[in-house]
Protein backbone atom coordinates (compact mmCIF):
# COMPACT_ATOMS: atom_id res chain seq x y z
CA UNK A 1 0.00 0.00 0.00
CA UNK A 2 1.11 3.97 -0.64
CA UNK A 3 0.37 6.18 1.47
CA UNK A 4 -0.69 9.81 0.11
CA UNK A 5 -1.48 13.14 2.22
CA UNK A 6 -4.20 15.84 2.24
CA UNK A 7 -2.62 18.96 2.81
CA UNK A 8 -2.92 22.81 3.13
CA UNK A 9 -1.08 26.16 3.35
CA UNK A 10 -3.38 28.76 4.26
CA UNK A 11 -5.93 26.45 2.45
CA UNK A 12 -4.59 26.19 -0.88
CA UNK A 13 -5.06 22.40 -0.94
CA UNK A 14 -2.68 19.73 -2.24
CA UNK A 15 -2.00 15.97 -2.10
CA UNK A 16 1.35 14.84 -1.79
CA UNK A 17 2.97 11.64 -3.32
CA UNK A 18 6.51 10.62 -2.47
CA UNK A 19 7.34 8.75 -5.24
CA UNK A 20 10.64 7.58 -3.76
CA UNK A 21 8.73 5.27 -1.71
CA UNK A 22 6.80 3.67 -5.12
CA UNK A 23 7.82 0.02 -6.37
CA UNK A 24 7.53 1.67 -10.18
CA UNK A 25 7.32 5.84 -10.15
CA UNK A 26 4.60 7.00 -11.63
CA UNK A 27 5.18 8.41 -15.48
CA UNK A 28 4.70 12.05 -16.85
CA UNK A 29 1.37 10.70 -18.58
CA UNK A 30 0.02 8.90 -15.60
CA UNK A 31 1.23 11.67 -12.88
CA UNK A 32 -0.96 14.29 -15.02
CA UNK A 33 -4.09 11.87 -15.28
CA UNK A 34 -3.88 11.48 -11.43
CA UNK A 35 -3.19 14.83 -10.78
CA UNK A 36 -6.86 15.55 -12.48
CA UNK A 37 -8.39 13.27 -11.24
CA UNK A 38 -7.16 13.51 -7.11
CA UNK A 39 -8.02 17.50 -7.94
CA UNK A 40 -11.35 16.84 -9.05
CA UNK A 41 -12.87 13.91 -7.33
CA UNK A 42 -11.33 12.93 -3.98
CA UNK A 43 -11.78 14.20 -0.66
CA UNK A 44 -13.00 17.72 -2.25
CA UNK A 45 -11.26 18.02 -4.53
CA UNK A 46 -7.95 20.64 -4.34
CA UNK A 47 -5.33 22.74 -6.15
CA UNK A 48 -2.92 20.92 -7.00
CA UNK A 49 -0.35 17.20 -6.55
CA UNK A 50 3.10 17.32 -5.18
CA UNK A 51 5.39 15.14 -6.03
CA UNK A 52 8.80 14.22 -4.20
CA UNK A 53 11.35 12.79 -6.15
CA UNK A 54 15.23 12.36 -5.49
CA UNK A 55 17.61 15.00 -5.81
CA UNK A 56 21.26 14.65 -6.04
CA UNK A 57 22.02 17.79 -4.32
CA UNK A 58 18.99 18.48 -1.80
CA UNK A 59 17.01 16.41 0.39
CA UNK A 60 14.27 16.14 -2.23
CA UNK A 61 12.82 16.84 -4.95
CA UNK A 62 9.53 18.78 -5.36
CA UNK A 63 7.30 18.93 -8.51
CA UNK A 64 3.95 20.38 -8.95
CA UNK A 65 1.42 19.36 -10.97
CA UNK A 66 -2.06 21.90 -11.17
CA UNK A 67 -5.45 20.73 -10.80
CA UNK A 68 -5.73 20.79 -14.47
CA UNK A 69 -2.56 18.59 -15.56
CA UNK A 70 -0.11 21.29 -16.52
CA UNK A 71 3.22 21.79 -14.65
CA UNK A 72 4.03 24.74 -12.35
CA UNK A 73 7.92 26.12 -11.64
CA UNK A 74 6.82 26.44 -8.07
CA UNK A 75 4.35 26.87 -5.13
CA UNK A 76 5.43 28.28 -1.83
CA UNK A 77 2.20 26.96 -0.37
CA UNK A 78 2.77 23.87 -1.18
CA UNK A 79 6.91 23.76 -0.44
CA UNK A 80 6.01 24.41 2.67
CA UNK A 81 3.78 21.51 3.25
CA UNK A 82 6.18 19.27 1.06
CA UNK A 83 9.14 20.38 3.50
CA UNK A 84 7.40 19.48 6.71
CA UNK A 85 7.14 16.19 5.08
CA UNK A 86 10.49 15.71 4.30
CA UNK A 87 11.64 17.44 7.53
CA UNK A 88 9.66 14.90 9.11
CA UNK A 89 10.77 12.02 7.07
CA UNK A 90 14.58 12.72 7.90
CA UNK A 91 14.38 14.40 11.33
CA UNK A 92 16.39 17.63 9.79
CA UNK A 93 15.28 21.18 10.79
CA UNK A 94 17.21 23.10 7.57
CA UNK A 95 17.71 22.24 4.64
CA UNK A 96 17.27 22.73 0.77
CA UNK A 97 14.66 21.10 -1.74
CA UNK A 98 14.93 21.51 -5.38
CA UNK A 99 12.47 22.83 -7.46
CA UNK A 100 12.34 23.25 -11.53
CA UNK A 101 14.25 26.56 -11.63
CA UNK A 102 16.64 26.39 -8.16
CA UNK A 103 17.55 24.85 -5.27
CA UNK A 104 15.75 26.90 -1.86
CA UNK A 105 16.57 27.14 1.33
CA UNK A 106 14.11 25.88 4.32
CA UNK A 107 13.93 25.94 8.04
CA UNK A 108 11.32 24.80 10.20
CA UNK A 109 9.65 28.34 11.68
CA UNK A 110 8.33 28.79 15.08
CA UNK A 111 4.36 27.33 15.31
CA UNK A 112 2.16 29.71 14.52
CA UNK A 113 -0.41 28.69 16.79
CA UNK A 114 -0.55 25.73 18.89
CA UNK A 115 -0.84 22.61 16.99
CA UNK A 116 -0.20 24.89 13.52
CA UNK A 117 3.39 23.66 12.24
CA UNK A 118 4.78 26.64 10.41
CA UNK A 119 7.63 26.77 7.70
CA UNK A 120 9.76 29.11 5.97
CA UNK A 121 10.72 28.58 2.56
CA UNK A 122 13.09 30.99 -0.01
CA UNK A 123 11.23 31.84 -3.07
CA UNK A 124 13.70 32.39 -5.85
CA UNK A 125 14.73 33.15 -8.34
CA UNK A 126 13.35 36.84 -8.86
CA UNK A 127 13.30 38.65 -12.63
CA UNK A 128 11.26 41.40 -14.12
CA UNK A 129 12.70 40.71 -17.59
CA UNK A 130 9.89 40.19 -20.22
CA UNK A 131 11.21 37.55 -21.28
CA UNK A 132 11.04 35.46 -18.49
CA UNK A 133 7.83 35.73 -17.56
CA UNK A 134 6.68 35.89 -20.58
CA UNK A 135 5.06 39.14 -21.29
CA UNK A 136 4.92 41.57 -24.31
CA UNK A 137 3.27 44.93 -24.23
CA UNK A 138 4.29 48.20 -26.07
CA UNK A 139 7.74 47.06 -26.55
CA UNK A 140 8.44 47.30 -22.66
CA UNK A 141 11.62 45.21 -21.07
CA UNK A 142 9.62 45.16 -17.62
CA UNK A 143 6.12 46.28 -16.22
CA UNK A 144 6.13 48.00 -12.31
CA UNK A 145 3.84 50.44 -11.62
CA UNK A 146 2.14 50.64 -15.02
CA UNK A 147 -1.31 52.02 -16.72
CA UNK A 148 -2.50 49.70 -18.82
CA UNK A 149 -5.68 50.62 -20.18
CA UNK A 150 -6.00 46.83 -22.01
CA UNK A 151 -6.36 44.98 -18.73
CA UNK A 152 -8.26 47.67 -16.40
CA UNK A 153 -8.58 51.10 -17.12
CA UNK A 154 -8.16 52.83 -14.28
CA UNK A 155 -5.46 50.12 -12.11
CA UNK A 156 -1.72 49.77 -12.18
CA UNK A 157 0.44 46.65 -12.92
CA UNK A 158 3.33 45.19 -11.80
CA UNK A 159 4.72 41.98 -13.14
CA UNK A 160 6.65 39.79 -11.59
CA UNK A 161 8.63 35.97 -11.94
CA UNK A 162 9.89 34.27 -8.81
CA UNK A 163 9.95 31.93 -10.44
CA UNK A 164 6.20 31.60 -11.10
CA UNK A 165 5.15 34.68 -13.41
CA UNK A 166 2.80 37.00 -11.60
CA UNK A 167 0.88 40.19 -12.26
CA UNK A 168 0.16 42.58 -9.25
CA UNK A 169 -2.08 45.58 -8.96
CA UNK A 170 -2.69 47.34 -5.56
CA UNK A 171 -5.88 48.59 -5.29
CA UNK A 172 -8.44 50.13 -2.49
CA UNK A 173 -10.78 47.53 -2.45
CA UNK A 174 -10.58 44.41 -4.02
CA UNK A 175 -12.93 43.67 -6.42
CA UNK A 176 -13.34 40.12 -7.27
CA UNK A 177 -15.28 40.16 -10.99
CA UNK A 178 -12.45 42.00 -12.28
CA UNK A 179 -10.32 39.83 -10.55
CA UNK A 180 -11.95 36.73 -12.18
CA UNK A 181 -12.27 38.70 -15.30
CA UNK A 182 -9.02 39.91 -16.06
CA UNK A 183 -7.33 36.26 -14.73
CA UNK A 184 -9.58 34.21 -17.20
CA UNK A 185 -8.86 36.99 -19.85
CA UNK A 186 -5.12 36.19 -19.59
CA UNK A 187 -5.10 33.14 -18.81
CA UNK A 188 -6.70 32.32 -22.49
CA UNK A 189 -5.22 33.04 -25.61
CA UNK A 190 -4.08 36.20 -25.55
CA UNK A 191 -1.27 39.12 -27.04
CA UNK A 192 -0.05 40.20 -23.39
CA UNK A 193 0.86 36.97 -21.58
CA UNK A 194 1.51 34.03 -23.91
CA UNK A 195 1.80 31.40 -21.08
CA UNK A 196 -0.50 32.78 -18.82
CA UNK A 197 0.25 34.29 -15.62
CA UNK A 198 -1.09 34.04 -11.95
CA UNK A 199 -3.23 37.71 -11.03
CA UNK A 200 -2.95 39.13 -7.82
CA UNK A 201 -4.93 42.09 -6.37
CA UNK A 202 -4.06 43.59 -2.80
CA UNK A 203 -5.41 46.06 -0.19
CA UNK A 204 -2.99 47.97 1.92
CA UNK A 205 -4.18 47.14 5.40
CA UNK A 206 -1.50 48.98 7.33
CA UNK A 207 1.98 49.61 7.76
CA UNK A 208 3.70 46.03 6.58
CA UNK A 209 0.25 44.49 6.49
CA UNK A 210 -2.01 43.42 3.34
CA UNK A 211 -4.88 41.59 2.37
CA UNK A 212 -3.83 39.61 -1.07
CA UNK A 213 -6.22 37.34 -3.54
CA UNK A 214 -5.28 35.68 -6.42
CA UNK A 215 -6.39 34.08 -9.83
CA UNK A 216 -3.99 31.26 -10.18
CA UNK A 217 -2.79 30.11 -13.40
CA UNK A 218 -3.83 26.25 -14.18
CA UNK A 219 -6.40 26.25 -10.96
CA UNK A 220 -8.52 29.54 -10.64
CA UNK A 221 -9.83 30.94 -7.66
CA UNK A 222 -7.75 29.95 -4.91
CA UNK A 223 -7.84 30.16 -0.88
CA UNK A 224 -3.98 31.35 -1.16
CA UNK A 225 -0.81 31.66 -3.47
CA UNK A 226 2.13 31.31 -2.01
CA UNK A 227 4.38 32.48 -4.51
CA UNK A 228 1.55 35.40 -5.33
CA UNK A 229 1.67 36.56 -1.76
CA UNK A 230 5.69 36.66 -1.91
CA UNK A 231 5.45 38.48 -5.05
CA UNK A 232 3.17 41.10 -4.13
CA UNK A 233 5.12 41.68 -0.76
CA UNK A 234 8.38 42.28 -3.02
CA UNK A 235 6.42 45.04 -5.14
CA UNK A 236 4.84 46.41 -2.00
CA UNK A 237 8.49 46.88 -0.47
CA UNK A 238 9.83 48.89 -3.91
CA UNK A 239 6.57 50.98 -4.60
CA UNK A 240 5.42 51.87 -0.78
CA UNK A 241 8.36 52.61 0.95
CA UNK A 242 5.96 54.88 3.30
CA UNK A 243 4.17 51.42 4.44
CA UNK A 244 7.20 49.24 4.78
CA UNK A 245 9.44 48.14 7.70
CA UNK A 246 12.44 46.56 6.39
CA UNK A 247 13.61 44.94 9.28
CA UNK A 248 9.96 43.22 10.33
CA UNK A 249 8.14 40.37 8.41
CA UNK A 250 5.30 41.41 6.48
CA UNK A 251 1.69 39.81 7.60
CA UNK A 252 -0.46 38.69 4.47
CA UNK A 253 -3.92 38.15 4.88
CA UNK A 254 -5.96 35.93 2.25
CA UNK A 255 -9.02 34.34 1.99
CA UNK A 256 -7.37 31.34 3.32
CA UNK A 257 -5.92 32.51 6.87
CA UNK A 258 -2.45 34.61 7.08
CA UNK A 259 1.11 33.82 6.75
CA UNK A 260 4.33 36.03 6.86
CA UNK A 261 7.03 37.52 3.94
CA UNK A 262 10.10 38.86 4.99
CA UNK A 263 11.68 41.17 1.91
CA UNK A 264 15.51 42.37 1.93
CA UNK A 265 15.55 44.79 -0.62
CA UNK A 266 18.52 45.14 -2.71
CA UNK A 267 19.63 48.17 -4.92
CA UNK A 268 19.76 45.50 -7.83
CA UNK A 269 15.93 44.72 -7.16
CA UNK A 270 16.42 40.85 -8.79
CA UNK A 271 18.78 40.07 -6.10
CA UNK A 272 16.38 41.08 -3.21
CA UNK A 273 15.87 38.19 -0.54
CA UNK A 274 12.36 36.83 -0.38
CA UNK A 275 11.16 33.94 2.41
CA UNK A 276 7.48 32.76 2.79
CA UNK A 277 6.50 31.76 6.39
CA UNK A 278 2.89 29.93 7.28
CA UNK A 279 1.43 26.57 8.21
CA UNK A 280 2.12 23.50 6.73
CA UNK A 281 -1.06 21.83 7.48
CA UNK A 282 -1.50 18.20 7.06
CA UNK A 283 -5.30 17.37 6.90
CA UNK A 284 -6.25 13.28 5.83
CA UNK A 285 -3.57 10.36 5.25
CA UNK A 286 -4.76 8.46 2.46
CA UNK A 287 -3.62 4.54 1.84
CA UNK A 288 -3.50 3.61 -1.70
CA UNK A 289 -3.10 0.22 -3.37
CA UNK A 290 0.35 1.13 -5.92
CA UNK A 291 -1.42 -0.68 -8.63
CA UNK A 292 -4.56 1.34 -8.61
CA UNK A 293 -2.97 4.65 -8.33
CA UNK A 294 -1.36 3.80 -11.76
CA UNK A 295 -4.54 2.84 -12.80
CA UNK A 296 -5.80 6.42 -11.79
CA UNK A 297 -8.37 3.99 -9.65
CA UNK A 298 -9.52 5.90 -6.82
CA UNK A 299 -12.08 3.60 -5.60
CA UNK A 300 -10.82 1.64 -2.53
CA UNK A 301 -8.96 4.30 -0.67
CA UNK A 302 -8.69 4.04 3.08
CA UNK A 303 -9.15 7.83 4.39
CA UNK A 304 -7.88 8.75 7.86
CA UNK A 305 -8.82 12.25 9.19
CA UNK A 306 -5.32 13.66 11.34
CA UNK A 307 -7.13 16.10 13.19
CA UNK A 308 -5.36 19.62 12.27
CA UNK A 309 -7.24 21.07 10.65
CA UNK A 310 -9.19 22.16 14.37
CA UNK A 311 -5.89 23.70 15.03
CA UNK A 312 -5.52 25.61 11.66
CA UNK A 313 -9.50 26.89 12.24
CA UNK A 314 -8.26 27.64 15.75
CA UNK A 315 -5.70 29.89 14.30
CA UNK A 316 -7.62 31.94 11.48
CA UNK A 317 -10.52 32.27 13.84
CA UNK A 318 -7.63 34.42 16.29
CA UNK A 319 -6.84 36.00 13.50
CA UNK A 320 -9.99 36.97 12.55
CA UNK A 321 -11.00 38.64 16.61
Amino acid sequence: MVKLLKVHGSENKFFILDQTLLDTPLPDDELKALAINLCKNTLGGADGLLVVDTSENCLGKMRVINADGSEAKMCGNGLRTVSRYLSEKYHLNEFKVETLEAPLSISKAEDFYEGVPAFSVEIAPISFNNTDLPFSYQQMPEMIDQNIPEFLPKQKFSAVAVPNPHLISFVPEINEDDLGTLGKTLNSTNPYFPEGVNVSFAKILDTNKLFVQTYERGVGFTNACGTGMSATSLIFALLHSNGFDPTQDISVYNPGGMVKTHVNLNSIKELSELHLIGNATFTHEIQINEQDLHNNDLNNLTVTKTGEQKNYQAFVDSISD
